[in-house]
């Protein structure tokens, strides 16, 4: 039987679509191998996918953003840009901001969607970028920012994420929604910042203005808490804020409650308790006592685990004084 394959050329046909053209064009103008240009046209095709051929609905742009996690401070040349879907036209909403609130709300209301569908997908906009999108200027965007934090709403641009520009740092204005009363769950959909964030916010917070109270200069708790001089100062403004108008949580924060049942079913009222241990590492001893105390929690019928050479053994607590403890655990002192 004929093989129709070999009588029919599939191989040489193949070998004629656009993709082998291409991979002999690379081949042939970068001096490559087949497999290196072969390997050089896969990774485009990814490419191609990732930041060309973007699937858009109506009302949608695709808007090449820098990555989140790009620093300050590079070329923006050399930062990565990821692609981004973002509703510039939502008829519905846009026509309701119109008549509300004029062109400048229905440009804001536009601003705030698409700088959090942009770093929904893992991209920051910058003032620029909003700008070219909303047909206006940079300052015009910057006042609009302003306008919308001060009525509560939570923008994340390039600049708020790694403190640039002049206005307050992100870290700054998560620690004053929390002293305003927001809850965690409140202030995570507002920041897009998880639970775990806005504590090692309140720990670094807390840092600082412990630093503050105890009369430690400004460069000293700079070079102490290793935060930038910016930081610094805005945490000090804000701690001084809320102590002259007695704020509950700032309070809590430096007397907390002793944990108890009320505590247990409260988790904000041991919020502190967990932010001092972001704060400041335990000590040998703390951590002894902490081993003794799950040792103790251990215990079986007033019995107690002591290692021995061949093991360990249960041991009751009246028997600890002979065996050279106390009934704390601690060794005992002999002559």
């Amino acid at each position: 039987m004929v093989n129709p394959q070999g009588h029919y050329g599939f191989l040489r046909l193949k070998s004629k679509d656009a993709r082998a053209a291409i991979v002999q064009k690379l081949a042939s103008d970068f001096n490559l191998t087949p497999i290196i240009a072969e390997a050089f046209y896969q990774q485009f095709s990814l490419y191609f996918q990732e930041h060309a051929n973007v699937s858009l609905s109506t009302g949608e742009i695709a808007y090449e953003a820098v990555a989140a996690e790009e620093p300050a401070g590079k070329h923006i040349r050399l930062t990565r840009r990821v692609t981004t879907r973002l509703k510039l036209i939502e008829l519905n909403t846009d026509l309701e901001a119109l008549a509300s609130y004029g062109l400048a709300g229905l440009r804001r209301h536009r601003l705030a969607r698409l700088t959090k569908q942009a770093y929904d997908q893992g991209a920051l906009l910058s003032y620029e970028d909003l700008a070219m999108m909303l047909t206006t200027s940079p300052a015009t965007v910057r006042r609009d920012v302003q306008h919308l934090r001060r009525q509560g709403q939570f923008i994340m641009t390039r600049g708020t994420k790694h403190d640039m520009g002049p206005g307050l740092s992100h870290k700054t204005i998560i620690i004053d929604l929390y002293f305003k009363g927001y809850t965690f769950s409140d202030i995570e959909r507002k920041t897009n910042h998880s639970e775990t964030s806005v504590k090692r916010y309140l720990a670094d917070f807390l840092q600082i203005a412990t630093l503050w109270r105890q009369d430690f200069s400004h460069n000293q708790i700079r070079l102490i808490a290793k935060k930038s001089d910016r930081l610094v100062r805005e945490y000090r403004q804000l701690y001084q804020t809320y102590q002259k108008q007695d704020n509950e949580r700032l309070n809590e924060l430096f007397t907390p409650l002793k944990p108890g049942t009320e505590a247990k079913k409260n988790p904000r009222l041991n919020l502190e308790k967990e932010v001092r241990k972001m704060t400041k590492p335990l000590t040998k001893e703390q951590i002894q006592l902490k081993k003794l105390r799950r040792l103790q929690r251990c215990a079986i019928s007033s019995s107690v685990m002591k290692e021995s050479t061949t093991g360990f053994i249960l041991v009751p607590w009246s028997v600890l004084p002979r065996l050279g403890y106390s009934s704390t655990g601690t060794a005992i002192q002999t002559s």
